[in-house]
C-alpha cells in the first residue's frame, strides 16, 4: 500500500482491469448461478432468447469471466512483496551459513546428531520460511486457478513437510542448505515479473534468462549432487539408516521430481520464445487472452492480426513475464 503501490504508479502502471462486459441481466444470471462457460447448446439458447450472434455471447461471457481478474497493478503490489521476501531472505541465508561449517563440508550436518544446538538465528530463519510457505499454501486456493495448481499444492505440502519435520528431528543444518538454495532463483523470477508489468521488456527478458540458468544450475545441479549426496549417503555412512530416514529422503526426492517438471516447462518456454520471438500463451495458464472475435475485428480493420497480451502463467507457482511467458 505505501511501498509497492506508489512505485507502480511511478513506473506508468494504472489500476485498470480488463475490459468489462456490457450489462445484460439475462446473462449476468447464467454467469452467476449456471455456468461462466455456456456450451454450445446454452449458447443457441441464449443467442435465440436475446438476438445476439453466439460469438458475441461467447465474447460477452469471456470478458466476464476476465472481468474478476487482478489488475496489473494488484499483480505488480503482489510481485514486490514476493520480490522483497525472496531477497531478503536469501540474503540472510547467505549471510547466516557463510560462517556456518556446514555450509563448507556437508558431513558437519550428521556430526554430533541429534545434539546439535539450535542457535536464535537459526531458529528465526527456520520460522520465517516456514510462515511464508504457510501463507502460499492458503492463499492459491484464492489465487486464479492454473493448471499445475496440483503440482504447486504437492510442492507446498513437501516443503511445509520438510520443514517442520526437519526443525522436529533437529536436522536443521541441512534444511538450511535446501531453504538457502531454493531461495536463490525466486526473487530473480519475481524481477522479472516487475519488469514485464512496468513493460521494461528487455530487462525483464533478462532476468528471466538469468532466473532460468540459475533454476537449472540449483536444481538439477546443486541440489541433487550436493543435498541428496549429503541426506542419502553421508548420513547414512556417519549416523546410519536413522527410523525416519525414508520419510525425510523421499520428501527432498519428491521435490528434485518437481524440480525436473519445472525445469522442462522453463527450456520449452525459452526455446519458443528464441525461435517464435514471443510466446503467446502458456501451455498452464488458465487466464484467457482478448477473444478471437476481437482479434478478428481488429485484422480486418488494421491489416494486421492482433495478439494479446494479458495471457498468464506461472513457473514454480509464480508468473513470468515478457516475450518468454506473455503475461
Amino acid at each position: 500500500r505505501f511501498i509497492a503501490k506508489p512505485c507502480a504508479i511511478t513506473l506508468g502502471i494504472q489500476d485498470s482491469g480488463p475490459h468489462r462486459a456490457q450489462p445484460n441481466a439475462i446473462l449476468e444470471k447464467v454467469f452467476a448461478s449456471i455456468t461462466k462457460s455456456p456450451d454450445g447448446k446454452r449458447l443457441e439458447g441464449l443467442s435465440k432468447q436475446l438476438d445476439w450472434d453466439v460469438r458475441k455471447i461467447q465474447r460477452w461471457f469471456r470478458h466476464r469471466r476476465n472481468q474478476d481478474k487482478p489488475t496489473t497493478l494488484t499483480k505488480f503490489c503482489e510481485s514486490m512483496w514476493r520480490f522483497t521476501f525472496y531477497l531478503s531472505i536469501f540474503f540472510y541465508g547467505i549471510r547466516f551459513l557463510w560462517t556456518a561449517p556446514w555450509f563448507w563440508d556437508t558431513r558437519q550436518c550428521w556430526y554430533n546428531y541429534p545434539f546439535q544446538p539450535l542457535t536464535s538465528r537459526l531458529y528465526y530463519y527456520y520460522i520465517l520460511e516456514l510462515a511464508f510457505y504457510w501463507s502460499l499454501m492458503f492463499s492459491q486456493f484464492t489465487d486464479i486457478k492454473r493448471k499445475d495448481f496440483l503440482i504447486m499444492f504437492v510442492h507446498h505440502l513437501a516443503t511445509i513437510g520438510l520443514i517442520t519435520f526437519s526443525y522436529m528431528n533437529n536436522m536443521v543444518r541441512v534444511g538450511t542448505l535446501v531453504l538457502c538454495l531454493h531461495d536463490a532463483s525466486d526473487f530473480l523470477l519475481e524481477a522479472a515479473k516487475l519488469a514485464n508489468y512496468a513493460k521494461y521488456q528487455r530487462v525483464c527478458d533478462a532476468f528471466f534468462m538469468l532466473f532460468g540458468v540459475v533454476f537449472i544450475v540449483t536444481r538439477l545441479g546443486i541440489y541433487p549432487f550436493w543435498i541428496l549426496n549429503t541426506t542419502l549417503f553421508e548420513s547414512w555412512e556417519l549416523i546410519g539408516p536413522y527410523p525416519s530416514w525414508w520419510l525425510f529422503n523421499g520428501l527432498l526426492v519428491t521435490l528434485q521430481v518437481l524440480h525436473v517438471i519445472w525445469s522442462y516447462l522453463i527450456v520449452r518456454t525459452a526455446s519458443k520464445a528464441l525461435v517464435q520471438g514471443k510466446v503467446s500463451k502458456d501451455d498452464r495458464s488458465d487466464v484467457e487472452s482478448s477473444s478471437e472475435e476481437e482479434d478478428v475485428t481488429s485484422n480486418s480493420t488494421k491489416g494486421v492480426f492482433s495478439t494479446s497480451s494479458n495471457g498468464s502463467n506461472r513457473l514454480n507457482g509464480h508468473v513470468a513475464g515478457g516475450q518468454w511467458t506473455g503475461e
